[in-house]
């Protein structure tokens, strides 16, 4: 029934995936279920709605972002990381959280999916090291833009983007940017079922 419904959305969403990355996605949701009972990762508890509000709301943001490299910051249960790492199996991920419990599920979920292109790591972000900088920071559930592009300043060099999942167009976020970092391009995201706006805001560091 899973295997259905997401191969409904991902036409819907005008997504090609191989039946092994459905198969992946379909697992990691059974996953989500299973150990969010004891481990309390997403308030969201129904696996069709997970679908929707988890899989395919991380997947539509993929085609926008820039380069082989990324950093998901306080990605949570592996929110947009997962997804995006099984959709672009050639691109590397690093997946970062500072709560153990979470950093836990994600290594029993790179180990189950056979993720190769994905490295947990608990810690706060002002104090992760990026070794070499990354192409782009992806952030879905994160605090304000401007605690984004503060806090993860030292992840990206001019040439990296920092990639805000957003509901609605945040106005007031954006009027609050440091000085030196703008706005490249906004994308209005299509999810299909899904309720409410989703924003994708690309930002940049001012040379």
């Amino acid at each position: 029934m899973l295997k259905q419904t997401l191969e409904k959305l991902l036409v819907q969403a005008q997504l090609k995936l191989t039946n092994t990355q459905i198969e992946q996605l379909i697992q990691y949701v059974e996953l989500l279920v299973k150990w969010n009972k004891a481990y309390n990762l997403t308030s969201v508890r129904d696996p069709q709605e997970m679908l929707v509000k988890h899989i395919l709301d991380s997947l539509v943001v993929g085609e926008k972002l820039q380069g082989e490299y990324f950093i998901d910051v306080g990605t949570g249960p592996g929110l947009p990381g997962i997804p995006l790492a099984i959709l672009y199996p050639h691109k590397k991920f690093v997946l970062l959280d500072s709560l153990g419990k979470r950093i836990t599920f994600l290594r029993q979920v790179v180990f189950q999916l056979k993720l190769k292109n994905v490295t947990p790591v608990q810690a706060r972000v002002e104090n992760y090291q990026a070794d070499p900088v990354f192409d782009g920071v992806l952030s879905r559930a994160f605090a304000s833009i401007t605690d984004m592009v503060t806090w993860c300043n030292h992840l990206i060099d001019e040439n990296g983007r920092f990639y805000a999942l957003k509901g609605q167009y945040p106005q007031d976020e954006i009027l609050l940017l440091p000085e030196n970092i703008e706005v490249c391009q906004s994308y209005k995201l299509n999810v299909p079922q899904l309720t409410g706006e989703r924003h994708l805001i690309e930002l940049k560091k001012l040379a």
